[in-house]
């Protein structure tokens, strides 16, 4: 799925993804990741999720990358920050007191850039890549942050009857992931319709560890 994609979408404001409170599925399981307040956590492809700012209320540091300048420009706005912005030639590094955040594409992503970070948590990345582009994320994220333990969301529902994004990414795919490196344990589904078309949909919480 190419960048443009993307830029169009907030360009447009084709933005249903953005959810209008932090995620339930966060405020009721993040406790599990075993972190204290302090640490880091990392939200790949974060948009302007209103998630950081739970977090962020929650004594944690955020790290997050996001490909579209207006979500970031947007992201700070409205947490009432003013970030200084340093140039690192394929990506901007936006950083104001415990949130950084890198404007770019993920894979020009380096762990040094990115620094230590104790969690991570996937509300919206993996489920927002084609199949072809799954594998080499997953495999980016252990190379950003190896050994640490993630909080996932992910969607299963049959994918013909549907177009992504978000795509359908079932357990046995997660466990083809991400099994060599974690052990997944799925903490709590739930059913919906939804995605415009009325499509079943099962949405499910995990913890990679």
């Amino acid at each position: 799925m190419e960048p443009e994609f993307w830029h169009q979408k907030w360009r447009e404001r084709v933005i249903g993804f953005h959810l209008n409170e932090p995620n339930p599925f966060l405020r009721k399981h993040f406790g599990q990741l075993g972190l204290q307040p302090g640490q880091r956590v990392f939200v790949p492809l974060c948009g302007k999720t209103l998630d950081i700012g739970w977090l962020l209320q929650q004594g944690y540091a955020v790290a997050g990358v996001e490909l579209s300048e207006i979500a970031v420009s947007e992201l700070f706005a409205e947490l009432g920050l003013t970030p200084v912005i340093h140039d690192l030639g394929s990506l901007k590094h936006y950083q104001a007191l415990q949130l950084d955040i890198f404007e770019g594409n993920l894979f020009d992503l380096t762990a040094a850039l990115l620094g230590s970070v104790d969690a991570v948590y996937d509300r919206a990345a993996l489920v927002a890549l084609p199949a072809d582009t799954r594998a080499r994320y997953a495999a980016h994220l252990q190379a950003l942050c190896p050994a640490v333990p993630h909080l996932l969301l992910t969607f299963a529902y049959d994918q013909a009857l549907r177009q992504g994004p978000p795509f359908s990414v079932p357990a046995a795919e997660l466990e083809r992931l991400y099994g060599v490196h974690y052990s997944l344990k799925e903490l709590e589904y739930r059913h919906f319709e939804g995605f415009q078309q009325n499509v079943p949909v099962r949405e499910t919480v995990w913890l990679l560890r």
